[in-house]
């Protein structure tokens, strides 16, 4: 009985040493969020998702107390030449030994219904849920000045108070 015991608790601490190991494949790059102004009633936040494990991973969800409502979302063409916002349900695929970028006018988290205004220069918490890496949590930067990349363009058609 006693080898028994023993194997479990080897095999039990080589299953967290292994999950713990995930968390430190991923690393999140230049986190940043914005919203349109600071009435506005939805926010996205942007950011590089970098995945130095042997496996691919997916992120999946994120959460955060700032909004009512966090999705993972993305811009597509409707069959009319439309852009829109739409939920991901099933998230973002992150190669092995790769990167994703949650950029403006493409993939991003997306804030709905916020809490309070996104102020210049405020921070607040984010937890990103990801396959194999768990639960991993970043400070992200409120910067409503930064002028990177494509505009992200809120479509009238997207309800993001619901």
């Amino acid at each position: 009985m006693n080898i028994l015991k023993t194997t479990f608790v080897a095999a039990s601490a080589a299953f967290l040493m292994s999950s713990a190991s995930f968390a430190a494949d991923i690393m999140i790059k230049d986190a940043y969020a914005r919203s349109a102004t600071t009435i506005s009633k939805s926010g996205a936040a942007f950011m590089v998702i970098e995945n130095h494990a042997m496996a691919e991973d997916r992120l999946i969800a994120a959460r955060s107390d700032i909004a009512k409502k966090v999705e993972l979302h993305t811009h597509m063409k409707t069959d009319e030449g439309v852009m829109r916002m739409m939920h991901v349900p099933e998230g973002f695929v992150i190669p092995s030994h790769g990167s994703h970028a949650l950029a403006r006018g493409a993939d991003h988290v997306m804030f709905m219904g916020l809490n309070a205004p996104m102020l210049q220069g405020d921070t607040f918490t984010l937890t990103l849920v990801f396959e194999n890496a768990g639960e991993i949590e970043v400070t992200v930067p409120v910067d409503l000045e930064r002028q990177d990349g494509m505009m992200m363009k809120m479509d009238n058609s997207h309800d993001h108070d619901s």
